[in-house]
This record gives structure tokens, sequence and C-alpha cells, in this order.
């Protein structure tokens, strides 16, 4: 495969475009789903193919094809040149990239076990068997677990001399039990909501999430639920939990920092964004306790890599700075517009799909609080755990998240569990209002396996540092 990548770069060279790359990808997907003590799904996918991006006259264009051999690669690379002079036809200024290095070598994710070497009795015995233990409740009506396992292996080169091979390793899991009562259903998830926790890692990465010890607390925890009272409405302090606050990151900081989207150019699927370009190293996003950083090169981080599909190398990059927005995710291209270099964020999720700007390992970095500390300090307040909805504005300034329990803070303990929770805000004033973080201890990289965007669409694998923290006067409960 390198001699044909070769072959067709240096084809590419002689057709004299301004740029090209090509990148070739191979996938191998397993997933496996239980319900109720059967067996409802099992898969095994296998899928290569490459595809080839070229400036020509100044505009860009892209082609692919699952064919890999020599004369296929150069067909698809003429393809990619006459769609990039079409496109010029219509173009208002012409493509250009930012400066680069260049790079020639080799990247691979570390892992202890195979999950594609595991036998796969044994993968199924361990969802079945936690499956088993949420049934022993009668009102637990559905009973379900679920694991995925990734093998990406990826080859890029340019014209401009970078050749890069990459092999990236991805395990994820999770069990959720809903319990039902008449027309009263509550559900609760372990280790977190929507398909579980997901990482750079092996097998031994869902062996370390103890199943069968978290079973039976998620059960009783979903039958509780059934008799709580719903959260009423008012304005309180809340501990939001470290899976809740990934989704709050995603959302609320790391979609609006995409400079493809402060751009306009997802502005007719994904969105815009309020963190528009004026506001850059002035807007107060939050306390000085709020530091967010994008990080690609954290071990075992699901938006960890070696380098982007642009050929740049993985970087560590401030959003937020103690409250001051600092910093947007760039390409190659938007890069240009605030006079810098690409910080390596242009993901692709196939072959067939051009790169577009993607959250890596987006982090709330950690504070200084023990949570047991965390909650003395809280009088009065809530303590929320875990997403079960969202809802936020197409410029991602107002939202709406709904958790899976809430626990009354009283007098620095806690005490009884509410159903139903949301919580409210804007997410200036919202950040503004955090006044705690919890630290290093309590800080785990959360895997989001299911991150859309992109026409047509594209799910990325991003992830969110985070811990258990604290904000206040934030309005809770549904409006009536």
């Amino acid at each position: 495969m390198e001699d044909k990548i070769k072959e067709t770069i240096d084809y590419l060279k002689k057709k004299k475009v301004d740029y090209a790359d090509l990148r070739h990808q191979k996938t191998g997907i397993e997933d496996i789903k239980v319900k109720n003590g059967n067996v409802e799904a099992l898969s095994r996918r296998d899928d290569q193919g490459f595809g080839v991006r070229v400036i020509a006259d100044g505009a860009w264009g892209f082609a692919a094809s699952s064919i890999c051999s020599v004369a296929e690669m150069k067909r698809v690379a003429n393809q990619a040149i006459q769609i990039a002079k079409a496109s010029a036809l219509t173009k208002k200024e012409n493509a250009r990239l930012a400066e680069a290095e260049v790079y020639n070598d080799k990247y691979a994710s570390q892992y202890a076990i195979d999950p594609f070497e595991v036998p796969i009795d044994k993968k199924i015995g361990l969802l079945l068997d936690a499956c088993a233990i949420m049934m022993k409740n009668p009102k637990i009506k559905v009973a379900e677990g679920s694991m995925e396992f990734f093998k990406t292996d990826k080859i890029f080169a340019s014209t401009e001399g970078v050749f890069i091979e990459q092999s990236i390793l991805e395990s994820g899991a999770g069990i959720s039990a809903t319990a039902v009562d008449g027309s009263e259903a509550q559900r609760r998830s372990y280790p977190n909501s929507h398909r579980g926790d997901y990482a750079s890692r092996g097998y031994e990465f869902v062996e370390e999430m103890k199943f069968l010890e978290n079973a039976e607390r998620i059960r009783e925890e979903a039958v509780q639920l059934l008799s709580a009272e719903p959260l009423p409405e008012m304005e309180t302090t809340i501990i939001i939990s470290g899976n809740q606050m990934a989704l709050q990151v995603h959302e609320s900081c790391g979609h609006p920092t995409e400079l493809d989207r402060v751009l306009g150019t997802e502005i007719s699927l994904a969105g815009g964004s309020f963190l528009t370009m004026d506001k850059l190293n002035k807007l107060k996003y939050g306390s000085e306790k709020v530091t967010i950083t994008a990080d690609a090169t954290l071990p075992g981080g699901l938006g960890s890599f070696g380098y982007d599909d642009e050929g740049v190398k993985a970087q560590r990059v401030d959003l937020v700075k103690n409250g001051l927005f600092a910093g947007y995710q760039t390409s190659r291209e938007t890069a240009l517009v605030l006079k810098q270099k690409s910080n390596g964020t242009m993901r692709a999720d196939g072959w067939n799909r051009i790169p577009l700007i993607r959250m890596t390992n987006i982090n709330l970095e950690p504070g200084e609080w023990e949570l047991e500390d965390l909650i003395k300090d809280t009088k009065s307040g809530l303590f929320l755990d875990m997403n079960k909805s969202w809802s936020i504005d197409d410029k991602r300034l107002n939202f709406q998240f709904g958790v899976e329990a809430a626990w009354e803070i009283k007098d620095g303990k806690l005490a009884k569990i509410y159903k139903n929770a949301v919580y409210t805000g804007i997410t200036p004033e919202f950040w503004n209002s955090c006044d705690a973080v919890c630290s290093r201890k309590h800080w785990h990289i959360w895997g989001v396996p299911n991150c859309g965007k992109g026409e047509p669409m594209q799910i990325m694998h991003v992830a969110h540092g985070t811990s258990p923290t604290r904000f206040r006067n934030v309005k809770v409960g549904v409006s009536k």
C-alpha cells in the first residue's frame, strides 16, 4: 500500500496541482448488544478505501474509492482535480493553507489486551451476567448492555512530503436498567448514559469498569426513582457529576470553539457560534476557576491521535484560560484567518469523507477540591448525575440539560433523591457562576463515540476530561 500511495502522490505532483493529499483508511468494528438476557445484536464489519483531496486552480476537489489499486488511485486523483477545477468557476477566493511541519512518522495507541482477540462468549457472558443482576428486581423491565470495539489503520501522504502511518484501537461498553411502574419509567446507567464510556485502550478498559460490582446499585436506584418526587422549580447551587460535565463541556465549549462554525461553513446543519472572533482574548467566558483545553496528546483519550487528517501533529491548546476565552480549534485553512498555524483538529470519520474541524479531548482542567469536602461545603443545593436529555440553540448559548438522578444536598450531606431533574442556563453566565472544580483524583476522560457534524453526516469519536464541578444560582426544574 505504501508504494501505491507514493506513486499516486508522485503522479499528482506531475499534474502541478496547488496541493494534494491521499488518505487510506482500514477499519474493523465489533458490536455486541444484549437485552433482558438475550443477545440482541452481534456484528463484525471491515471496511477500507481511500480519498484524495486536491487544490487546483485555487479550489478544493475531493474523490474517493474502495478499490485500492494504483490505476484506481490515479483515476480518483484525476476526478478530484476535475472537481476542483469545476469548483474554481464559482470560487470567491483562492483556497490557501497555513504552513505546517512536514512529518514522516508512525503512531500507535497503547493497549494491554486486544479486544478482537478476546473470545466472543466471554464478552457476551459479562454483559449477560450484569443483566441478570439488574433483572433480579421485578420492576426492572429492561436490562441492557453493549460493547463496541474499533481498530483503525490510516496512511496519510501529501504533495508537501508528509507520510504518516497510524493505528488506533478503541474500546467502549455500558449497561443500563429501566424500571417501570404503570405509566412511569425511570432509567439508570453505568458508567455513563448513551452507550457507556469509551477510550483509546484495549479490553482491559472494559474489565476496569466493574459491571458486576455496580449492576445492583443502578438497579436499585432506577427502582427508587419511580417513587421519587419530581425536582421542583427553583434557583439553587448545583454540583454536577463528572459524566454530566463531559456533555456540558461538549455542547457549550467544544462546539462553539470550532472555527469553521464561527466562520459560518457549518451553519446549514450544525449551526454557528456565539464565540465570534471579536470576543477572542476579550470575553470573560467563565470564572477564574475555568480553564478548558483541547488536548489530543492525552494517553487513552478517545480524541487522542498522533496526527490529524491533514498531517498536523497532535497538540494541547488553551480554549479558555482562567476564565478568559483564549482560542479556537482550527484547520490549516481556517488558521490563516487568525494568522496562525493549525492546532491539528481536522478529522474525517471514514475514507470517503472530507476532514472537518472536530473536537479532540476537550477538557475542564481539574481544581483542588475533594468531592466529599465540596459536598460538605455546600449548605443547600443539588448533586446532579448523568445525562438524560439535552437541548441547546444553534449558537451554543441557551441550553437545558436533563439528568437521570438528582440528590438534595442539605447541611453538607446528600439527602433525598429527585427524578426528572433539569437545569438551564446561558453559557457565559453559567460558566461565570462556577466556583469550585474537583481535583485530579476525581478527573476522568469520558469518551463520546457519537458526535455528529457535517453534510453528509459524520460521526466522530471525541472525549472530555472532567471532574465534579459546582455552580451557584442555577435555575432547575421545569417552569409551569
